[in-house]
């Protein structure tokens, strides 16, 4: 006899098969799965340099070469961190006040065991910037050469080069700005003295180089200057240099503030460099080699730019100590005391929130076409759609980036600049526009988040 069985028993009777106990007898010894956590990580560093072989193996050599020099950036700025964090320690320690002192030893040794370790990090930070500048000295005189001189170099190559030329002109303002680091070695060097720490020839020879260092101004400038000027057609080289850091200032090829402030560094520095016995700034100028011009509206525009945390530098102070600036001091207007519009916060106000107004409608737009057409992350589109998608978020990161420059600048020259008087109106009205700078200029950001 048939047994008749509707569509529902049946499925139930299948879902009850979930819950059979099926026991194998087995012990289970496998052990739970682990995670595996993946992280990209873009940069690479040039180690995939290898795969240029035949006939572009060439560029191996100049990846090899950005690798290297790209580490030695990286150490460079973990000096200028040093510096720029570096606290006076002589001045917490205990001093002998006379010969008779009975803890005198004590002191002096005490001394030694605290500020050795800080000297040696001053000792390893001369060696670097001997080193930084023989390395670039090196790479200036290989791509000088007349042979080399018919190559193509890219850009790529010529922003390291900047990037080293800003890298000095960090280290240096920095170790001028910190007379901190000068006492604690003569502390130091005092001590060593009187409890006989350096009693070879040589230890007291790089003690006395150090010293020399850390008190002549401007030291990593000079010996640059005076090792570039012995190479034949440096100034050519760093004309192109210049150049591509004017070429991509002019149409805001860059992205974080930190970028933009690094290229009119590398301007001002450049033509000091440039500048000199050998070479003539205004010469190249006339052979329409650079454009002072074009350099000078830059400088008029931002006259005081972050140097390091929020330490400042004048720009037109390299052109004011170049060697050929008092005769040609005509043709440069950035070197006039005058305050910049770039600095008026209330014409810059009108453009932010204006900008900031037209940027959030379209994403609101595309926002809103994605909720309505049901298109998510799973949807195709077609590569102009994924490069206005770009297009837009690239904007979003630059209007960031503006108006956090806007800050950095403002503050930074109203920081740069000390009340003339010091009369207490002034006073109080010069500190209280530093302090609400911030929030004028970051008010529109927050309108609507």
């Amino acid at each position: 006899m048939t047994t008749h069985v509707t569509l529902e028993d049946a499925l139930s009777n299948v879902d009850l098969l979930e819950e059979l106990p099926l026991p194998d007898q087995q012990p289970c010894i496998e052990p739970p799965p682990s995670s595996i956590m993946y992280q990209a990580n873009f940069d690479t560093n040039f180690e995939d340099r290898n795969a240029f072989v035949t006939g572009i193996a060439r560029y191996i050599e100049q990846a090899t070469v950005h690798s290297s020099m790209n580490e030695m950036l990286e150490e460079g700025h973990e000096y200028a961190v040093m510096l720029y964090t570096w606290r006076s320690c002589s001045r917490a320690i205990p001093q002998v006040k006379c010969n008779e002192q009975p803890n005198r030893v004590e002191i002096y040794e005490k001394t030694v065991e605290v500020l050795e370790p800080e000297v040696t990090k001053l000792m390893k930070f001369m060696y670097f910037q001997r080193k930084a500048i023989e390395r670039f000295c090196s790479e200036v005189k290989r791509l000088c050469h007349a042979e080399r001189r018919k190559d193509f170099v890219s850009e790529a190559y010529l922003l390291t080069l900047g990037k080293f030329i800003n890298m000095f002109a960090v280290l240096d303002e920095l170790k001028n700005m910190k007379c901190s680091v000068k006492n604690d070695h003569s502390a130091y060097k005092r001590a060593a003295q009187f409890l006989r720490k350096m009693a070879d020839p040589q230890s007291i020879q790089e003690s006395q180089n150090l010293s020399m260092f850390l008190a002549n101004h401007n030291r990593i400038t000079q010996c640059l200057h005076q090792q570039l000027e012995v190479i034949p057609g440096y100034e050519e080289l760093l004309a192109d240099i210049v150049n591509i850091c004017v070429d991509y200032y002019e149409n805001k090829m860059y992205l974080t503030p930190s970028e933009k402030h690094m290229l009119l560094k590398v301007m001002g520095f450049g033509l000091y460099l440039m500048d000199g016995n050998v070479s003539n700034i205004y010469k190249l100028d006339a052979k329409k080699r650079i454009n002072l011009s074009k350099i000078d509206k830059f400088f008029k525009q931002l006259q005081v730019v972050p140097l390091f945390g929020d330490m400042q530098i004048e720009l037109a102070r390299y052109i004011k100590t170049s060697a050929h600036y008092e005769e040609n001091k005509s043709k440069w207007t950035c070197t006039q005391s005058s305050i910049s519009p770039q600095y008026n916060i209330c014409e810059q106000m009108v453009q932010i929130r204006d900008d900031h107004i037209r940027f959030i409608s379209e994403l609101a737009r595309y926002s809103n076409s994605e909720v309505v057409t049901g298109s998510g992350l799973d949807s195709q589109k077609s590569d102009e759609e994924y490069r206005e998608l770009f297009d837009l978020a690239l904007r979003g990161l630059q209007l960031l980036s503006k108006w956090s420059a806007h800050v950095m600048e403002v503050v930074g020259v109203l920081g740069s600049v000390t009340p003339i008087s010091p009369s207490s109106i002034e006073v109080i009205s010069y500190f209280l526009v530093k302090s609400i700078v911030h929030l004028i200029l970051l008010q529109p950001i927050t309108i609507d988040y």
